[in-house]
């Protein structure tokens, strides 16, 4: 297991740094997308983002299915005992536990690498897509232009953006390439920043594909262990790790209901 992308994120951090103040114009509506999108990848080329990343800038269409989602996140709001019953939190135990028996030697290795518990990576796969079930129906690209579009967190957004441009220069997404609402990609949907800056190659064939299972799972608990994870430490509220796992979301329900979880697919 390796890191091909922690270069590349440090890169692009350098040049985002270097690059004038991001000046594209955001909008509340969709009508000035067009206009905005040669903005933007005047900026995305002046990032160090190659070709094929402003071709597939230029090719996105403006999200209305992504603002929409943006604009509606009611679980978030529910109490935690309600937003675990709509989001199935005892089918993900006991499939998480049922996949921890499975694959044991495979998520002691990844503990054993990374410090995270089996548990915690198997409630975030569960919670995020099923386990893999249900990965995303949305262009990744065209959904990340459209929130760096969108004034409500265009500032929070346009890096990803420009990481997703770097991910299509790679070659590790496509303009094609198809992801969650926001444009999260793979088993445990991460945003293209953290692919990037995050992404590791858990098999081994030289490529970092996040809708590969292994990759994924070992990305994941890369990214927890890189944002702090203290091996051997608790994760429930108010113990060492589960400032980290606030890393992951930033809504209270979900990041209690993770280390709830977590916790009982542990045993």
């Amino acid at each position: 297991m390796h890191s091909i992308f922690s270069h590349s994120a440090l890169a692009l951090a350098a040049l985002l740094a270097a690059s004038p103040a991001l000046a594209a114009p955001c909008s509340d509506t969709g009508s000035n997308y067009e206009a905005w999108k040669p903005v933007m990848a005047q900026e995305a080329a002046a990032a160090g983002v190659g070709r094929r990343g402003i071709d597939a800038l230029m090719a996105t269409g403006y999200s209305s299915r992504t603002i929409a989602a943006d604009r509606n996140q009611k679980s978030f709001r529910y109490s935690l005992d309600k937003f675990m019953q709509v989001r199935g939190a005892a089918t993900i135990v006991q499939q998480g536990r049922a996949r921890k028996a499975k694959n044991a030697q495979f998520y002691a290795s990844l503990e054993q690498r990374y410090g995270v518990p089996a548990g915690v990576l198997l409630a975030i796969h569960g919670m995020e897509t099923g386990f893999g079930g249900f990965m995303g129906d949305t262009n990744v690209v065209s959904a990340i232009a459209t929130l760096a579009y969108d004034c409500r967190r265009s500032e929070f957004f346009t890096p990803h953006l420009l990481a997703a441009l770097v991910l299509v220069d790679r070659g590790s997404i496509t303009p094609a390439s198809v992801g969650a609402k926001h444009g999260e990609i793979g088993h445990t949907q991460f945003l293209p920043g953290n692919a990037l800056a995050y992404g590791v190659d858990g098999n081994g064939d030289g490529v970092v594909d996040l809708m590969n299972l292994t990759d994924a799972m070992a990305s994941t608990a890369n990214f927890l262990a890189r944002k702090g994870w203290r091996p051997g430490l608790g994760y429930q509220e108010g113990e060492p790790n589960f400032a980290v796992i606030r890393e992951w979301n930033a809504a209270t329900v979900y990041q209690q209901a993770i280390a709830i979880m977590a916790r009982q697919i542990d045993g």
